[in-house]
C-alpha cells in the first residue's frame, strides 16, 4: 500500500516512518487506532499534533481516502492536511474558561448550600436574570421555628456551649427542611424562617410545610438526648405555619442582596409562632384551609397580632394524614395539688418589653412542664408572664421563671394554666423538688381513696351476705 498526499509532501510516500515519528507522542496511540479503524472504514478525518520542520508540534486536521485496488496499481491513500492550530488554541481557552466557571459554580454551590437551598442556588447560577434586584407578588406558606426561652439561656451559658446547643439543633433541622423542599430564608439565632412556594411553587407547598414541622418536633428528642450525653440543658422548639400573599425575590443592593419575601404576612407567621409553647405547632386559618383535609388539628385559639384589625383563628397543628402520615405524640400534663401554695410577683410581657406593674399571684397546682395560677391580674391567654418565686420560709429564690398563659383552668377552679417556657437553674431545681413532692403527695391520696373505696365496697357486700 502507498501513500500520497496531496500537500506535495513526497517524503510521505518515499518513507512512510517518517510520519509515524512525528505524531505527538500523546497522541500517537490514540491516532494510530483511529487511523486503523478509518482505513477499514475508507477513509475519514483525524485531528493530531504534528511536529513541524522548526521543532515545535501544530495541530493537523488530517482528511484522507483509501483508493481501492486496480490492475496493476496498489491500493493507496489518498488525503490532505489543514492546519488547524489557531482553532485548537481557542478550543483549548473556552474549555479553561469551561473549568474555570465550573469551578466557581461548584464554589458557589458548595458555599451558598449552607445557607440556601439548591433550587435558590440553581436560579442564582443558572438563570440571565438570577441576581437582577426584582420580585414578584404570589402567595407561599411560611414556617418560623424558634428554641423557647434560648435568650435567656444563652445568657447563663458559656459561649461554648450555648454554640454547641445551637449547632447540633440546627444540624438537626436543616436537612429535614431540604428533605420537605422548603426554602430557608434566613436563620437568626435559634430562629429559621422557612419559605414553602418560593423559587418554585408546587402545589402541595402547605402540605410539605406541615409535614416538615411535624418532623422537626419528632426530632427534638433526639437533639435533648444528645443534649443530655454531653450534660447541656434541654431545649423546646414552638413552630408557626401561615398562608399568605407577599412580594419574593432579591432584596438589597448591589453590593449585598438576599433571596427572601416581604410583606405584612411574614410578620403575621412570627407573631404566630410567638403564641406557641415548647413542642406545639400552630396553623393559621388561611394555612389549615391550604393544607385541607390531612390536617389533624387541636384547640382552635383567637390571637390578636400586630397589623391585623381583626382576631387572627389559629389551630393546634397535631399531625398529616397521607402521604405523610406524621403525628405528633399526645402527652397529658398531669397537675398535682400543691400542700402549701408559692407565692410569686409577675410583670406581663408584651412585644418583648416587660410592662411597667408588678402583680402577685400564686402556685396551686404543679406539673413538671406547667402549672396552675391564681393571678392578681388576669391576663388574655397566650400572654408572656416573667414570674420571681418566693420559696416557702419567704425567701427569694434566685433567677426568673416564663411563661405563657395557655388557658383557664376547668371546673370549679378559678386559676389560670401556664406552660412554662424557660427558668434559671434555681428556679428549676426548685419547681423539680415541688413538682415530685407534689406528685407523690397526690398519688397517696389517691392511694387512701381508692383503698377507702374498696373498703367502703366490702362492707356492703358483707351487709348484703
Amino acid at each position: 500500500m502507498r501513500y500520497r498526499r496531496l500537500t506535495g509532501r513526497r517524503i510521505l510516500r518515499d518513507n512512510p516512518k517518517f510520519w509515524a515519528k512525528h505524531v505527538h507522542p500523546e497522541d500517537a496511540s490514540r491516532v494510530f487506532d483511529e487511523v486503523k479503524r478509518l482505513i477499514g472504514q475508507g477513509g475519514g478525518t483525524v485531528e493530531y499534533r504534528f511536529r513541524h520542520k522548526r521543532g515545535d508540534y501544530v495541530w493537523i486536521q488530517d482528511n484522507f481516502r483509501v483508493t481501492p485496488e486496480k490492475a496493476g496499481k496498489p491500493k493507496e491513500i489518498v488525503g490532505s492536511w489543514a492546519n488547524i492550530t489557531d482553532r485548537k488554541n481557542i478550543e483549548a481557552a473556552l474549555e479553561r474558561l469551561s473549568n474555570e466557571v465550573e469551578r466557581r459554580n461548584q464554589f458557589i454551590r458548595e458555599a451558598f448550600g449552607r445557607y440556601l437551598t439548591d433550587e435558590v442556588v440553581s436560579n442564582v447560577l443558572e438563570s440571565p436574570t438570577g441576581l437582577e434586584l426584582k420580585g414578584e407578588k404570589r402567595t407561599v406558606t411560611m414556617m418560623m421555628a424558634d428554641l423557647r426561652g434560648f435568650t435567656s439561656l444563652s445568657e447563663r451559658l458559656v459561649p461554648e456551649r450555648v454554640v454547641a446547643i445551637l449547632n447540633r439543633y440546627l444540624t438537626a433541622m436543616v436537612p429535614i427542611i431540604k428533605q420537605y423542599q422548603g426554602t430557608i430564608d434566613e436563620i437568626i439565632g435559634d430562629a429559621i424562617f422557612v419559605i414553602f412556594g418560593a423559587p418554585i411553587w408546587q402545589e402541595d407547598d402547605a402540605q410539605r410545610a406541615v409535614a416538615c414541622a411535624i418532623a422537626m418536633q419528632l426530632a427534638m428528642s433526639a437533639v435533648n438526648e444528645q443534649n443530655r450525653e454531653a450534660d447541656l440543658p434541654e431545649v423546646e422548639m414552638g413552630i408557626g405555619i401561615h398562608t399568605g400573599p407577599v412580594v419574593v425575590g432579591n432584596v438589597g443592593s448591589s453590593e449585598r442582596m438576599k433571596y427572601g419575601v416581604v410583606g405584612s404576612h411574614v410578620n403575621l407567621t412570627s407573631r404566630i409562632q410567638s403564641y406557641s409553647t415548647g413542642g406545639q405547632i400552630l396553623i393559621s386559618d388561611t394555612g389549615r384551609r391550604e393544607v385541607g383535609h390531612s390536617l389533624k388539628t387541636g384547640t382552635r385559639m383567637e390571637v390578636k397580632a400586630k397589623g391585623f384589625e381583626r382576631p387572627v383563628t389559629v389551630y393546634e397543628a397535631m399531625g398529616i394524614g397521607a402521604p405523610h402520615k406524621l403525628y405528633l405524640p399526645e402527652s397529658v400534663d398531669t397537675l398535682a395539688p400543691l400542700t402549701r401554695e408559692v407565692s410569686f410577683t409577675y410583670e406581663i410581657v408584651q412585644e418583648n418589653h416587660l410592662g411597667e406593674e408588678n402583680y402577685k399571684g400564686t402556685l396551686t397546682k404543679l406539673s413538671p412542664k406547667g402549672a396552675e395560677v391564681r393571678l392578681e391580674k388576669s391576663v388574655p391567654n397566650l400572654s408572656d408572664l416573667k414570674m420571681h418565686l418566693v420559696d416557702p420560709d419567704g425567701q427569694a429564690i434566685p433567677g426568673a421563671l416564663y411563661a405563657k398563659v395557655i388557658g383557664a383552668q376547668r371546673g370549679d377552679s378559678e386559676g389560670s394554666l401556664i406552660r412554662f417556657t424557660s427558668s434559671s437553674p434555681e428556679i428549676e431545681t426548685f419547681l423539680r423538688v415541688l413538682s415530685s413532692a407534689a406528685a407523690e403527695a397526690d398519688q397517696a391520696r389517691m392511694k387512701v381513696k381508692n383503698e377507702g373505696h374498696v373498703d367502703q365496697l366490702s362492707g356492703i357486700r358483707l351487709g348484703i351476705h
